[in-house]
C-alpha cells in the first residue's frame, strides 16, 4: 500500500523559504518509469503543477515556480522534498506530494503554506 506523508508547510513572510518533505512508504522513489513530484491547491482554486521528475526523463518545472522552487530526493529516506524560495503570496496553497505509478496517482493528505506579513 502507497502512503505519501507531508510535512513543512506554515507561514512565511514573502521573500522567505519553507521546505517540504514527502516520506514515502509502499514504493521507493527511486524506481524505474514512476514519475514523482508536487502540486498545489490554492482558495478557490483547482489543483495544479508544481514540478516533478521522472526516471529517465529528468525534471519538469510549472514557469511560475521555475528559479524558485527546487524539488529533490533522499533515497536512504526514501523521501522527496520541496525547496521553496523567494517564497510570493501566489505561493500560497495546500502542497501535495504525488507518485505516478503504471497508471496509478497517489496523493499525500497536503500540507498548508501561507505566505504572508
Amino acid at each position: 500500500q502507497v502512503q505519501l506523508v507531508e510535512s513543512g508547510g506554515g507561514l512565511v513572510q514573502p521573500g522567505g523559504s519553507l521546505r517540504l518533505s514527502c516520506a514515502a512508504s509502499g514504493v521507493r522513489l527511486n524506481q524505474y518509469g514512476m514519475a514523482w513530484g508536487w502540486y498545489r491547491q490554492a482558495p478557490g482554486k483547482q489543483r495544479e503543477f508544481v514540478a516533478e521528475f521522472t526516471e529517465g526523463r529528468g525534471t519538469n518545472y510549472a514557469d511560475s515556480v521555475k528559479g524558485r522552487f527546487t524539488i529533490s530526493r533522499d533515497n536512504t529516506e526514501n523521501t522527496a522534498y520541496l525547496q521553496m524560495n523567494s517564497l510570493k503570496p501566489e505561493d500560497t496553497a495546500i502542497y501535495y506530494c504525488n507518485v505516478k505509478i503504471m497508471l496509478m496517482n497517489y496523493w499525500g493528505q497536503g500540507t498548508q503554506v501561507t505566505v504572508s506579513s
